[in-house]
């Protein structure tokens, strides 16, 4: 049986959103062990424009879905940038790579740039590089990428793995929600006029 994060085998696929280059790291679960499936970057970079950028972030996250069939899918979120334009950017990209996952009825977890480091190498300020030499140790990765952003990709499929091995718990920081309704019903006092 897929679809949940109580199944003792799942697949998980991190996504490191970005408008120029998006990181993706598909991660099998077995039990409480993880092993990479697959881990690249897709580029955006010579598309002439946001939109197109854009389109081409659905598609290939719904062509990454369908070959790898996750089970789970955890996003990076867009950390505060001095420059909102770029901040805005990111916001759709990983908006869009949501989208792309919720029209395939897969559940979306959130996690700050701060906390996957955290998770990886337990210090929320590493560097890209130290993240990565810790996976290589994590998963016993052979041949590391030339692009950063898969491994900071792989990092939020292990974020969320560490975040989750026993199901649901306290260390998942942000609650996962299915409806409005169910938000409501859970923050009654976060919402005025009702």
């Amino acid at each position: 049986m897929r679809g949940g994060i109580n199944n003792a085998d799942r697949v998980i696929l991190g996504i490191d959103p970005g408008t120029t280059i998006m990181g993706y790291g598909i991660i099998k679960i077995s039990g409480k062990d993880a092993s990479l499936i697959h881990m690249d970057i897709i580029s955006m970079g010579k598309l002439p424009n946001h939109f197109l950028k854009l389109k081409k972030i659905f598609e290939e996250t719904i062509r990454i879905i369908e070959q790898y069939k996750p089970d789970e899918v955890a996003l990076e979120a867009p950390f505060f940038a001095k420059n909102i334009q770029s901040m805005l950017k990111l916001g759709r990209a990983q908006g869009i790579s949501m989208a792309a996952a919720l029209s395939h009825n897969l559940p979306v977890f959130e996690y700050s740039p701060r906390k996957v480091k955290q998770s990886i190498t337990g210090k929320g300020s590493s560097s890209k590089e130290q993240v990565a030499i810790m996976l290589q140790r994590i998963l016993t990765i052979q041949t590391m990428p030339a692009k950063l952003d898969a491994t900071d990709a792989l990092a939020v499929a292990i974020c969320h793995f560490f975040n989750n091995k026993g199901g649901l718990s306290a260390a998942q920081p942000e609650k996962k929600f299915n409806s409005w309704q169910a938000f409501i019903s859970e923050n009654p006092g976060k919402i005025s006029g009702l």
